[in-house]
């Protein structure tokens, strides 16, 4: 293999497929990045096993080859290099660089110890009819969108794997992404233009592949994605992604979103966020409690942390039903509030112990976009 490519080429690349990387791993190969020189450009690849990430660079190929090199030690040369063109040479298992006066020689392992990508299908690709494989296109400003609105609310405690996942559903004329980890809830629902012949169905993905598809796909990318029995993959514009899905039912989400709140407040969202980002400041640092007092036009914030001291707050807003007092976790209405694409929000109460709903107050153009949050249990 010999190819030159520039420093900024090789750095781009080896940035998109280092978070495919894992910093640990018992297969030795796993912490290497395979590069392969073709007609079209270097491709360079890695994988956890769980999710794969390939992207196509553009380089001057001189003899087409593909060798597997250390990652972490690729990524670090390359970001100490000049800005001089990079001569990249394979002999044996071993790879060398060459920029200025500057070489290095590093000892890869060869191509067949790499792990091969899922086969999935793509709507393009010929062998579609006997994979019997689903295929769709999204542009990637519909993925960003759905992504960033609800990958955050995902839980991260093993307990319970399915809520490590979003759920993706799909359906004639929508799709939605849906996240939990049991104390809040993410839902967004876009329609779905032209879908009727298109894939249906719900898929459990893991955040972390969706934070590479909402990293590596430009907005205005159109990407193909398509689903084979455990996989999913994305590709376009040279770059493709491949997860494994995650297997069993998700918990039927709807039965927790309130269907008869009663009492709504419509509120500055950049005010409410500052309120509540000054009492989480003496709010205790287990629970995160703050208490929220509603009736007439003011809300009143109030903390208090026994062996640390008090706030209180009073925001103006926009209230109506009877009289409440309800706990919260200020991370969570913070972070809720960090993803809300309105300059107001409205919430939605029923009781103390009953869940609270936070959507944007928009126009026509506003997503389909609603969270949940369960208040916590407030101590006298």
């Amino acid at each position: 293999m010999k190819f030159t490519i520039t420093r900024d080429n090789l750095q781009a690349g080896l940035a998109a497929v280092g978070g495919s990387v894992p910093t640990r791993t018992t297969l030795p190969v796993l912490s290497n990045i395979l590069l392969e020189a073709g007609e079209e450009g270097v491709r360079l690849s890695g994988t956890d096993l769980d999710t794969a990430v390939s992207v196509l660079v553009p380089a001057d190929i001189e003899e087409r080859g593909a060798i597997t090199a250390p990652a972490r030690k690729l990524q670090e040369i390359a970001r100490e290099l000049s800005p001089a063109p990079v001569h990249i040479t394979t002999q044996g298992d071993a790879i060398s660089l060459t920029s200025g006066r500057t070489k290095f020689r590093l000892n890869g392992l060869p191509k067949d110890e790499f792990p091969a990508f899922p086969q999935v299908s793509f709507s393009g690709d010929a062998e579609d009819a006997e994979a019997g494989a689903t295929a769709w296109k999204l542009s990637g400003a519909e993925l960003h969108q759905m992504i960033s609105h609800v990958a955050f609310a995902v839980s991260t405690e093993e307990t319970r794997p399915i809520l490590n996942g979003v759920l993706w559903q799909l359906q004639g004329g929508q799709m939605r992404m849906v996240a939990t980890n049991g104390h809040r809830l993410a839902k967004m629902t876009l329609p779905r233009e032209g879908a009727a012949d298109e894939a249906t169905g719900d898929l459990i993905v893991h955040p972390r592949a969706l934070q590479q598809v909402e990293k590596l796909f430009k907005a205005d990318d159109e990407v193909e994605i398509a689903r084979s029995e455990n996989h999913l993959g994305f590709r376009g514009n040279g770059v493709q992604i491949y997860t494994r899905l995650i297997e069993g039912p998700y918990p039927n989400y709807e039965q927790v979103i309130p269907k008869d709140n009663d009492k709504t407040m419509v509120v500055d969202k950049t005010a409410l966020n500052s309120a509540i980002r000054r009492m989480a400041i003496v709010a205790s640092d287990q629970t995160h409690r703050i208490r929220m007092s509603l009736g007439g036009p003011m809300a009143r914030f109030s903390v208090q942390t026994p062996d640390l001291g008090e706030a209180n707050e009073e925001l103006p807003v926009e209230y109506d039903g009877d009289p409440l007092e309800i706990g919260f976790n200020a991370s969570y209405l913070l972070e809720v509030l960090r993803y809300m694409p309105s300059d107001e929000v409205r919430l939605t109460f029923k009781a103390p112990e009953r869940a609270t709903t936070m959507e944007p107050v928009g126009n026509e153009d506003t997503p389909d976009f609603m969270c949940l949050v369960m208040p916590l249990r407030l101590m006298d």
